[in-house]
């Protein structure tokens, strides 16, 4: 016995039902979602737009379109000797404050995911520089490593460690050292606690086989414990790079005050451009490039990373 091809109205009709129920589905849904999608044009894709539209324009310092410029913004940019050297900066700015973040903050999870004495104060401790005013925490940091009163400078001396105090603000290389010091300092606390949260979920059967199997330290952590801080790794590593990259107050406060550009990154150029040199027009195209240049470290990372992808 032999079944009766089915006709072809009713190889179409479940498609068609399908694609009208998803339709549906997505009108019932739309008041709900429609204040998140007025939230993203407002704040993401209309500043997007206005941005690339002003860097295709002819802006006077005073603020006053003159019109049409195309591409001549971002000539003004290649022509820019020190872009290079800025824009390499600013893959070692990301980079190095990301990279240390995370290997100190799984270190710092681990710790406080044991139960000792006093935990729940230290776990309160760790929130504190989070808490803080990243500006506050910069200058206290930028006065003390002062050369004439800084207490940091003098504890270095105390300690044997230098000589005679150290301009360190005042040389572009040691204040943007400085400066990725700072940066993973107020990092840790989000990471830790998402790498935390990460650890708390893994079942402590788990473990207790690996024991059991004759696993030592080692093997266990890194073949049971980093498989399973897949998803959290992948989160904090992917929000760490994005706001890093953003994050201008660090930069500011200790390279603000160096003349020229070897402490500079996108972001603190760009913020020179606007308040120093008044140029809203090429501002406007190194935010472009900036942007590209996020968008891209961004995609390769999941393309590699794929941090949605199960453990």
């Amino acid at each position: 016995m032999t079944n009766a091809p089915l006709a072809p109205e009713a190889t179409t009709r479940r498609p068609r039902r399908a694609a009208g129920r998803s339709s549906r589905d997505l009108l019932l849904a739309l008041p709900w979602i429609a204040p998140s999608l007025v939230l993203i044009f407002g704040v993401v894709l209309f500043p997007a737009a206005v941005m690339f539209y002003n860097s295709t324009r002819d802006i006077s310092q005073s603020g006053v379109d003159r019109g049409p410029a195309g591409f001549d913004n971002y000539l003004t940019l290649l022509e820019f000797d020190p872009i290079w050297g800025v824009l390499g900066r600013t893959l070692v700015w990301v980079v190095a404050v990301v990279l240390f973040t995370v290997l100190l903050s799984l270190a710092l999870a681990q710790l406080l995911n044991k139960a000792f004495p006093g935990r729940q104060l230290v776990r309160m401790a760790v929130i504190v520089p989070w808490a803080a005013s990243v500006v506050m925490t910069t200058l206290v940091v930028y006065y003390g490593l002062d050369p004439f009163y800084g207490i940091i400078n003098e504890g270095l001396v105390q300690l044997g460690i230098l000589d005679t105090p150290y301009g360190f603000t005042k040389n572009a290389t040691s204040a943007f050292a400085w400066s990725i010091g700072i940066a993973v300092f107020v990092s840790l606390p989000f990471t830790t606690y998402t790498i935390l949260a990460g650890l708390q979920t893994i079942p402590a059967d788990v473990f207790e086989a690996a024991k059991i199997d004759g696993a030592g330290r080692r093997h266990t952590y890194f073949a049971i414990v980093l498989p399973q801080l897949r998803s959290a790794l992948a989160v904090a590593i992917l929000i760490n790079i994005i706001n890093v990259f953003n994050s201008l107050p660090i930069l500011k406060v200790m390279t603000g005050s160096i003349p020229g550009y070897d402490a500079d990154t996108v972001m603190t150029l760009i913020f020179k451009y606007i308040q120093t040199d008044h140029r809203i027009d090429v501002a406007s195209a190194l935010s472009v490039v900036g942007f590209l240049m996020v968008l891209v470290i961004v995609a390769l990372y999941v393309r590699i990373v794929k941090p949605m992808r199960e453990v």
